[in-house]
Formats: structure tokens, sequence, C-alpha cells
């Protein structure tokens, strides 16, 4: 059948089952936005207007990575363009699936410094799995379905299109098309025929499956490292959970592994790195065979590569061939989906138990915790759990209440954790806590910032009342850029150049401005009531918590440091 193309590209996204749009229009992509309307796409489409682009992507990263789903981002040209890209950036490097739709200037003004316009697919290119300018409004549908197939394929990822506006006024031929049938049609379907862009999960070797299980039987001190890997692939959770615990050998996690391993499980060791647990670190520097699985070795967990792990051999299970060897060198390594590889092992790992070697890594404790009427980072996300029963999606910012969160919410499971761990990205929180919210309805959903990175980001607090989105806000606020302060203390004698936060918002009468509640906490048994009233209240909250300025993540491991080199007890 004949249609307008931007009437194809609502099509093609109730192809995909896309339910939930996130964005902010524009000139160039008022086609599109039209054809909600002209059609009525928007009671199909679920559109969330944003008071940014930046809360706009965020908020479609966040709705990714808490519900499994591909995520779905709107913007315009120029400007609305470039002010998704660090939530690109935020996607790539945490491998989360969100497909960017902008539109571009008409085809003959691009090239021309016209009004809006921008090369946002070159500036793109180094933070996307793959991306499009389409100028042919016969290709608009074999590349939307392309690209839907590479975000949630593979290592999954950004992908971004960016649309001429006089293809979204044009007309083309478009037959509707099940997400079962698009790999045997159009684009899609000969890229799938050519074999050296095959989107099929690679296949394990199973020699490689024989010599790490070999390797295992060798082992005295077996050590597993999980990643973001395991996240984000779907079904490996269970699997990740069979062979550990038929392994019986401790386990570590990175930041993006949090939930992959239950967070109160005899077996597990916490967060590993820069900010890891005494016992983790320790671990890896004492294992003799560290198994690392949908791990990148980024520096925040390796400080020191060519230290890490130097009693071990190492063996990485990645999908991705390029972080093999990249940062760390290997002894062995397998190719494939988690899942697939840990099926396989799983099918002739026997038992094993190490309680010698169990005991010395659980024997390293943290520092024990102050009692003195403070309320401390560490009651806070007690309390959150106490609250939720452990049950909340926890959305956080970057910084110190990031690693707080990592350290003491005890995440249950995939998608629990919410958070910008290989970019980094301030700003992140609210717009990946509302997308969470959006995602997943009937669940708690809790937003952990501080006050620097929430003046980033309040805006979105618009978002959240108008849409009555209940995210439920804590604010860590110390009056500081707290772990640039960590630093400035640690690292550069106590020189606080522009950390300090000495200046408004009042946060509670932020919230009350945009028509939202508020409330101040002090201490544990304030905090706890006010977040009570908050979850029985299924309202969004903002609850300012007044932390210690000097309060610290403990431990912490300067980068470059071997990993038992502890700066911070």
């Amino acid at each position: 059948m004949r249609m307008k193309c931007s009437q194809i590209l609502m099509e093609c996204l109730l192809e995909q089952g896309v339910d939930t749009v996130f964005g902010y229009p524009g000139g160039t992509i008022l086609n599109i936005y039209d054809e909600m309307e002209l059609h009525g796409y928007k009671n199909k489409i679920r559109h969330i207007l944003t008071a940014h682009e930046q809360g706009a992507s965020h908020a479609a990263d966040g709705y990714a990575r808490s519900t499994g789903k591909v995520g779905v981002c709107f913007a315009t040209s120029g400007p609305g363009a470039t002010n998704l890209t660090t939530g690109i950036a935020t996607a790539y490097y945490d491998s989360s699936p969100v497909v960017f739709i902008t539109c571009n200037v008409v085809e003959s003004l691009i090239g021309k410094d016209s009004f809006q316009e921008v090369d946002i697919t070159g500036i793109s290119m180094p933070i996307t799995k793959c991306n499009y300018l389409v100028k042919d409004p016969d290709q608009l549908a074999d590349v939307v379905r392309e690209a839907f197939a590479i975000a949630r394929s593979g290592r999954p990822g950004p992908v971004l299109i960016d649309i001429a506006k006089n293809v979204t006024a044009s007309e083309a031929d478009y037959e509707p098309l099940p997400v079962s049938e698009h790999g045997r049609h159009g684009r899609l379907g000969a890229m799938l025929r050519r074999s050296s862009h095959d989107l099929k999960t690679p296949e394990p070797d199973y020699g490689d499956i024989e010599k790490l299980l070999s390797m295992i039987e060798e082992a005295k001190r077996p050590l597993i490292l999980v990643g973001g890997g395991v996240i984000r692939s779907k079904g490996a959770v269970p699997e990740f959970r069979r062979f550990f615990e038929r392994l019986g050998a401790p386990v570590a996690s990175t930041i993006m592994g949090g939930g992959a391993c239950p967070g109160n499980h005899p077996l597990f060791t916490g967060m590993i790195g820069m900010h890891g647990s005494h016992a983790s670190n320790i671990a890896s520097s004492q294992c003799d065979l560290l198994i690392a699985i949908g791990c990148r070795f980024s520096d925040r967990v390796a400080t020191d590569p060519a230290t890490f792990a130097s009693q071990a051999k190492i063996v990485h299970i990645d999908i991705d061939r390029a972080e093999i060897d990249k940062n760390v060198q290997t002894d062995h390594h397998i190719i494939g989906d988690a899942r697939r590889v840990l099926e396989l092992l799983n099918e002739k790992l026997p038992a094993h138990d190490y309680p010698e070697w169990k005991e010395f890594v659980f024997s390293h404790k943290e520092v024990p915790f102050v009692q003195d009427g403070i309320l401390h980072p560490h009651e806070i996300l007690e309390t959150i759990s106490d609250v939720t029963d452990g049950q909340a999606i926890i959305a956080t910012d970057v910084g110190q209440h990031q690693m707080w969160s990592a350290q003491y919410y005890h995440f249950s499971r995939p998608g629990q954790l919410v958070t910008s761990g290989g970019f980094g990205t301030m700003g992140f929180g609210l717009g990946a806590a509302m997308g969470a919210k959006v995602g997943n309805p009937d669940q708690t959903v809790v937003l952990c910032t501080g006050d620097g990175c929430f003046r980033m980001n309040c805006h979105e607090l618009a978002t959240v009342e108008h849409y009555r989105i209940p995210v439920i806000i804590v604010i860590f606020d110390n009056g500081t850029l707290g772990m640039v302060r960590q630093w400035q203390h640690l690292i550069y004698g106590e020189r606080y150049s522009q950390t300090d936060l000495d200046r408004g918002p009042d946060f509670v009468k932020l919230a009350e401005a945009y028509g939202l509640r508020g409330a101040r906490a002090k201490t544990q048994a304030e905090f706890e009531a006010a977040l009570r009233t908050a979850v029985d209240s299924g309202e969004a909250w903002v609850i300012d918590c007044a932390i210690d300025k000097d309060a610290m993540v403990h431990p912490m491991v300067p980068g470059g440091a071997p990993a038992t080199e502890f700066l911070l007890d």
C-alpha cells in the first residue's frame, strides 16, 4: 500500500512492539509529530514530552535497561540532535539498546550550513553501533527494521536514524511485516545472507568450553567476576546462578553486573575495583583462576592492568571479540553469548567446593559503621531496602551516592540497578528513573542522586509532575561535589577547588514549585518516616537528606595502583 513515510515510520514502530517514545519536537520532525495526531498513533504509542532532549535520551535508556526492550527517542535537527549525544554515548558505553530517531533539513539544504542543520550521523558515528541518513523514501521501512535488529542483537547498543525532512513528507510503498519475517526480506535479509554481516550470535567453540572445564579442575582458588554482559544477555542470569552455585566459588561483580548474583548470597564478595570491597579486591589478587563473564576490565575494575589478578590464569567470556585482551591480557577466552556459554558449561560442570579458600576470602571484612545519630549514606540505602523489601528499582546519577548504592543495596535481579557505569554521566539519573518507572509501572522506582547531579536534570520534575510518574527522589545532600572532594582530600592536599555547592536551590521548595511533595531528613528516623510516606502515597516525592560533607566512599584504590593498595580503608 502507498502511504506517507511519516506514517510508515509509525507503522514500523508498531511492528517492533514499541509502546512508548520519549522526545521533543522541532521544525524538521514536525511531519512525524503531526502524523501522531492525524492518524491516531498517539493512542497506540505513548509519547512522553520531556523538558530537554538529554532527558528524553536518558529516559529511553532507563526504559530499555529496566525492561529489556528497545528504547525509542525522538528529536529534531541541529541542537535537538546534538543534545542527544551524551545520552547516546551513555547507552553505547553500557550496551543499552536504544533507537534514536532524528530528522534533518530537507535534502537540498544538507551540506549548506542551513538553519538547524548538523551532521548528526557523523557526530554520532563513534558512539553508535550503526547509524543512517535516510534520503530515499523507499528505504525507510527497511532501515527502521534493520536498526532495531542491530540495536538488540549481539552486544546491544544504540542506533541512530536521521531522516531528511522531505522524506517524511514523501510517499512510498509499505507492506506490513511481522518481526519474525524481517530477517527474510529487504536490507536486513540481505545482511543476514552475507556471512560477514551475520547478526546471529556466534556459537561458542566446544573446545574452548572443554579447556575452561579442565582449568577449573586444576584450580584451587577460583574467583568469578560477573559484568554487565550477563545482565544484558536474555536468560543468562538463571544459568549464571546455576554455574556459580555448582562451582561453589566466590563471586565478585562490576557495577554493571549488579543483580546477576543476589547481593545477600553467601558466595557474593561485593563490587570489585576502585571502590570494591576488601574481599573482592584481595580475592582478585590471590586467586589462581579468574573467570570473567561479560566484563570489559575497565580502569575502574582493573585499576592496574599489569598487576591485576597477577597470580591467576585469566579466562574472559564475552560476546564481543574486540574486548578480548584490550585492557587485560588473558590466558584463555570464549566468544559467545553469556547464556549459551554458561549453558554449555553447566551441562558438564561437576559440583565443587573450596572451603579454605572461601574462609580466607570472606575473612576480610569492611570497616565497621559508626553509629552517632547523624544520617549516614549506608543508613539511607539500608532504609530504602527495608521499606521496599529490597525490590525497588534503583536509578542513580554518578559519584559517591552511586558507589554507596552499589555497595549497600542488595540487588537481586537484572535491570534493578539503572546507572551510568561506563560513561559516568552526571544528569543521567532522573531521566533514567522516569523511563524505568514508565516501563515498570507496578514497581517502586527510587532515584539516588547527589545535590550536584540533581541540579543538572532537575527541570525534568516538570515531566514527572505532568505525566504523574511516581518516582521517589532521594538526594544525598552534602553541599559539595562529593567524589571530587574526596579525591581533593586524599590526593590534592585538601585543596577544594570549585567543589563547594554553597548555593540554592532549596530542593523541597523546588519540588513544591513543580507541584510535587518534598521532605527533609537529618536522621535515619526522619528519613524512614519520609520514605514510608512517599511509598504509601503512590506519588512522586523529593526527599532531601543532609549528610556529612566529609563522608567518603570506603574503600578506595587510586587509579593506576594495584587492587590491594587501599588509599582509604
